[in-house]
């Protein structure tokens, strides 16, 4: 009797938590066409890291290899594809947080000795150039320099913001190397948005889009989820659950408190007409 073949199936043995804060994103980003080391500056995870991950993919068969030995590149299989169709139709996007919309702004102390290569874009009353640095765009404007921070996803609101900053000032120290210029300390240009999913906003975000000083609901990811504007505000929406938990345990502690303080009052109080029964008994009238 002839054998059928038996497809040998290889496990991730990942637990929900790294499928999805690590695989996921890190597939995702392959999907996109982004190489190992542009992945692990977006994701703020060390090439390492990614690459540990990016094996044990390859062994499971949800990417292959391509082009030449160095520098590496991976596709997703038509395998991964129809997974990650299928996490996006059936899996709610965990608590990860999408740093985007992160600018830093570096002013100009010295202009650059050399002329710039970059694309020239003439404004009403100055002009500003446009160009690439480490992967990251850059412009320059009449008296400041300008990075534009890759999207980066995670855990920790202010752990990316720092990673983003890291990330521009090694741009901006390369562009001072390159280009004989020399910049200020950087500061963001504009309020970086820090997304978070959230059913409520996946629901309101199909019909409005609501904006205002602290964030915004919208759906520019496919599905709802809220921008805060600062990194303490996301911070603490992540947060709140625990303070809630937190909340419910001391009402839980307060309730049996309350219960044991009244069943002491009500011991007291048999107490009280044992003893009053007594001095009755032994001084009549006296109890009154």
């Amino acid at each position: 009797m002839k054998r059928k073949n038996v497809k040998k199936c290889v496990k991730l043995n990942f637990n929900t938590s790294t499928l999805r804060s690590r695989v996921l994103p890190i597939l995702k980003q392959i999907a996109a066409g982004n190489y190992p080391a542009k992945v692990a500056r977006i994701l703020g995870l060390s090439r390492s890291h990614v690459h540990y991950y990016l094996k044990r993919m390859e062994k499971a068969g949800l990417i292959k290899r391509e082009g030449p030995r160095w520098p590496v590149f991976y596709t997703v299989t038509p395998q991964c594809s129809k997974f990650l169709d299928g996490i996006e139709r059936g899996l709610v996007p965990g608590p990860v947080v999408r740093l985007h919309n992160c600018v830093f702004r570096y002013p100009i102390l010295v202009q650059p000795s050399v002329d710039l290569d970059w694309r020239r874009v003439q404004l009403t009353n100055w002009s500003q150039f446009l160009g690439r640095e480490g992967g990251l765009t850059v412009r320059k404007n009449t008296g400041s320099l300008e990075v534009f921070c890759d999207v980066m996803e995670g855990r920790d609101p202010n752990e990316l913001l720092i990673l983003a900053k890291e990330e521009a000032d090694r741009v901006a120290k390369a562009l001072e190397a390159r280009l004989g210029m020399r910049l200020g300390e950087g500061k963001p240009s504009r309020k970086a948005h820090f997304g978070i999913y959230d059913p409520v906003a996946a629901l309101v975000s199909k019909h409005w889009e609501l904006s205002d000083d602290v964030g915004k609901i919208d759906e520019s990811e496919g599905h709802g989820e809220l921008d805060w504007f600062s990194s303490e505000a996301a911070k603490d929406y992540l947060l709140m659950p625990g303070y809630v938990r937190k909340l419910l345990e001391i009402q839980r502690t307060f309730a049996v408190a309350m219960e044991q303080h009244m069943a002491l009052i009500q011991e007291l109080r048999e107490v009280a007409k044992t003893l009053k029964a007594a001095i009755e008994n032994i001084h009549p009238g006296l109890s009154g």
